[in-house]
C-alpha cells in the first residue's frame, strides 16, 4: 500500500513538473506576440524569411497547446480514481462547459482588449473544455472503445483535408468549429474567431485520459518502457511520414535555397487544426519526458512546479499582465486610447500595430521578467487552494 501511494505522488510530481516547464515557455510564446516587431505580420516558421533563433522561439512552444490537452485527459483518468464514472462524466462536462463560456467572455476580453466584444475568441481553453465535454459523454464507455475513438480521431482527422480541398473554403460553421479555423460573422459587428478547431484536441484528450491507465494500473518501471516505446514511436513515425510527404498534414514540406531553411519547412507542420504530424512530434517528446524524469525533489523542479500547479490561474493573469504593459507601451509611442480601441481592419486585437514592437533579445528579457512575476502569484494561489479545499468552486480553477 505503501508503495502505490509513493508512485502516485511521484507521478503528480512529474506531471507538475511538466506542466510547470510548458507554462514558462507559453509564456514565451505570448510575450513573442505582444512584443516582438514581427508579431503580428511575420511568420516566424517561414522557411525562406525565418532565421534559427526566431525559428527555435516559435517552434519550441509547440509544445504547448498539446500537452495542456493531453494532461488535461490524464487528470481526468486520475480523477475518476477517485469519482464514479457518473460523478466524472457529470463534473467533467460542467467544467468543460465552464471553460468554454470563459474563453468566451474574459478570455475574449484579455486577449482583444475590447471590451465591446467585436471577437469572440475560441483558443487554447475552449478546445481543453470541447474535449472535456466529448470525454464527459463518453466516460461510460468501455475504455478500449475510448481509446480506439481516440486513436481514429488521432490518425484520421487529417482524411478531412481532402474534402476541404474541394470545399475552396466554402465550409458550413459546424465543420469550421471541427476542423477549420476562420471567423464566422454573428450578428452587427460581432464575430466568432476560431483559432483551435476542435476535433483533433478532443481525439488528443481522449488519448490522454487512456494513457492515465499507466500511472494507476501498471508498475513503474514497466510504465517507463511503455511510454518511452510510444514516444520514440510517434517520433519515429513523424520523422518517416514526414519524409514522404504524403499523408499527415496538409502542407508539405520542400528543399529550400539551403540545407537549414530546408529543415525549417520539413519541421513547419501545422498547428490550427494540429495536424497528425504536428501531434506525433510534440506528444511524443512529451511521452519520452515523463518516461524519464525522476529527481522532482531539486530545488529548481520545486520551483518550476509550482506553475504547473495553478495552469489556468497562471494562464489568465499572465496573459492580463502582458497585454496591460502592452497597452502601455503602444500608448507611449504617441498612439492615443481612441486610436487603440479602434483598432486594426481584419485583426481582433485592439492596442496592437503591425511592425511595431522590440528585437528578439528584448521580447527575451520581458519573458524572463514576466515568469519571475508570475512565481509569487503562483505561490499564493497555490497555497490558497490547498488551504480552502472546502471551495468546491476552486476545482474548476
Amino acid at each position: 500500500m505503501q508503495a502505490s501511494r509513493t508512485t502516485t505522488s511521484k507521478r503528480i510530481e512529474s506531471i507538475d513538473l511538466l506542466r510547470g516547464l510548458i507554462m514558462i515557455i507559453m509564456a514565451l510564446d505570448h510575450t513573442r506576440d505582444f512584443f516582438h516587431r514581427d508579431g503580428l505580420s511575420g511568420n516566424p516558421l517561414n522557411p525562406a524569411t525565418s532565421y534559427p533563433i526566431l525559428y527555435f522561439t516559435r517552434w519550441i512552444t509547440h509544445f504547448c497547446a498539446p500537452t495542456f490537452v493531453f494532461l488535461s485527459g490524464l487528470s481526468a483518468w486520475l480523477q475518476g480514481q477517485r469519482k464514479t464514472k457518473q460523478q466524472l462524466g457529470l463534473f467533467l462536462i460542467k467544467r468543460g462547459l465552464w471553460l468554454i463560456v470563459f474563453d468566451l467572455t474574459i478570455m475574449s476580453l484579455v486577449l482583444t482588449a475590447d471590451i465591446h466584444f467585436d471577437f469572440f475568441v475560441l483558443e487554447t481553453l475552449w478546445s481543453i473544455g470541447a474535449g472535456m465535454v466529448l470525454l464527459g459523454l463518453l466516460i461510460r464507455l468501455p475504455f478500449k472503445i475510448i481509446l480506439a475513438i481516440g486513436l481514429i480521431i488521432f490518425f484520421g482527422h487529417n482524411l478531412l483535408d481532402f474534402a476541404e480541398r474541394t470545399q475552396m473554403g466554402n465550409l458550413p460553421i459546424w465543420w469550421k468549429l471541427l476542423h477549420q479555423p476562420g471567423m464566422i460573422p454573428l450578428w452587427s459587428n460581432h464575430n466568432l474567431f476560431i483559432f483551435y478547431p476542435f476535433l483533433s484536441w478532443a481525439g488528443l484528450t481522449l488519448l490522454g485520459y487512456c494513457c492515465g491507465k499507466l500511472f494507476t494500473d501498471t508498475e513503474p518501471q514497466q510504465r517507463k518502457k511503455v511510454l518511452l516505446g510510444i514516444g520514440g514511436a510517434a517520433v519515429l513515425f513523424f520523422i518517416v511520414l514526414r519524409a514522404i510527404n504524403i499523408y499527415g498534414d496538409p502542407i508539405p514540406w520542400s528543399m529550400q535555397k539551403n540545407s537549414m531553411a530546408t529543415f525549417f519547412s520539413f519541421m513547419n507542420v501545422q498547428k490550427y487544426p494540429p495536424s497528425l504530424l504536428f501531434l506525433c512530434a510534440t506528444i511524443g517528446p512529451v511521452l519520452i519526458f515523463l518516461a524519464l524524469i525522476k529527481n522532482t525533489k531539486i530545488k529548481l523542479a520545486k520551483i518550476i512546479a509550482v506553475y504547473g500547479r495553478v495552469p489556468l490561474f497562471y494562464f489568465v493573469v499572465h496573459f492580463f499582465i502582458l497585454h496591460a504593459l502592452q497597452i502601455i507601451t503602444y500608448l507611449s509611442r504617441g498612439h492615443s486610447v481612441a486610436e487603440g480601441m479602434k483598432g486594426l481592419p481584419g485583426l481582433p486585437f485592439k492596442f496592437a500595430m503591425p511592425g511595431e514592437g522590440f528585437s528578439l533579445w528584448v521580447v527575451y528579457i520581458i519573458w524572463i521578467t514576466i515568469v519571475i512575476v508570475m512565481f509569487p502569484l503562483s505561490k499564493w494561489y497555490d497555497k490558497y487552494k490547498t488551504n480552502h479545499k472546502e471551495k468546491w468552486w476552486l476545482s474548476y480553477l
